[in-house]
């Protein structure tokens, strides 16, 4: 039997998850899942009325309520920099549902706002068994979370205008799993790359943060010949699945690459 709790805190939620409770925002990954692997008690915690939702931006401190959906950030102009990317993710009906966090779990080749987040070095609010703490997304993605554990709101700095770069590369526009995905914060001083922050996704199993390919670019100049060099510098572990094999994951990365950083 499936139990739906629907909690009105975020202590509260958390405190069914430590009871051994599934965490439910929008319910777009977990309920396709749950039709082969849900066990014959299984206790699910909605967070729709937890008062994990809402955007809050503060010069360029922007925070996202775990529960936030993707349709929000869409509509929310503040947030333009992340059109693309939003818009890239499953079809409009879905991104009434899906949320900021549900979207930071989900297994490659999807987690596209992930990528976009932790090329933006985002941050997250964690509710343990301590209380409330701080953790890097890329710590996150690389270790997960103990079971449990809560994430109700993430945070991290606005980018200068042009700074950010998104491109994914899909079989279809709507309802498609990544084939690429780069996601990219970088600055361009006299010609030559500064800081740069580069993320993949369809790549390996786990968003891949391309520190190879980063160490090429910076102080490089921005140009074709550079970003080719900066597509082998990474060990790379694409997979076979429904939308693209391995081989050409890895054939197609260079071209990606260079539409992501030069646009063409």
């Amino acid at each position: 039997m499936i139990s739906v709790e629907m909690p009105d805190s975020a202590e509260a939620a958390h405190a069914s998850l430590q009871a051994g409770a599934v965490p439910l925002g929008g319910g777009t990954h977990l309920l396709t899942r749950m039709n082969d692997e849900a066990g014959p008690d299984l206790r699910v915690v909605s967070l729709r009325k937890a008062g994990l939702r809402g955007i809050d931006v503060d010069g360029d401190t922007v925070t996202l309520g775990a529960a936030t959906t993707l349709a929000d950030l869409e509509d929310d102009p503040r947030l333009g920099y992340l059109a693309g990317c939003v818009r890239s993710i499953a079809s409009p009906p879905v991104r009434t549902l899906a949320t900021v966090a549900g979207n930071l779990f989900v297994p490659q080749p999807y987690g596209d706002l992930a990528a976009a987040l932790l090329a933006l070095d985002a941050e997250l609010d964690v509710l343990g068994t301590a209380g409330l703490r701080r953790e890097r997304l890329e710590r996150v993605v690389a270790d997960g979370l103990p079971e449990g554990e809560l994430v109700t709101r993430i945070r991290f700095t606005a980018p200068a205008p042009g700074t950010f770069r998104f491109h994914k590369a899909s079989r279809r526009r709507l309802n498609s799993g990544s084939i690429v995905t780069v996601a990219a914060r970088l600055t361009v001083e006299d010609g030559l790359v500064g800081d740069v922050r580069l993320v993949l996704g369809g790549l390996s199993r786990r968003l891949l943060r391309a520190a190879g390919a980063e160490r090429v670019l910076r102080g490089a100049p921005l140009t074709a010949e550079v970003v080719a060099e900066a597509a082998g510098a990474d060990v790379i572990e694409p997979f076979d699945d429904a939308y693209a094999s391995a081989w050409y994951r890895a054939r197609v990365y260079p071209v990606h690459l260079r539409r992501a950083l030069l646009g063409a």
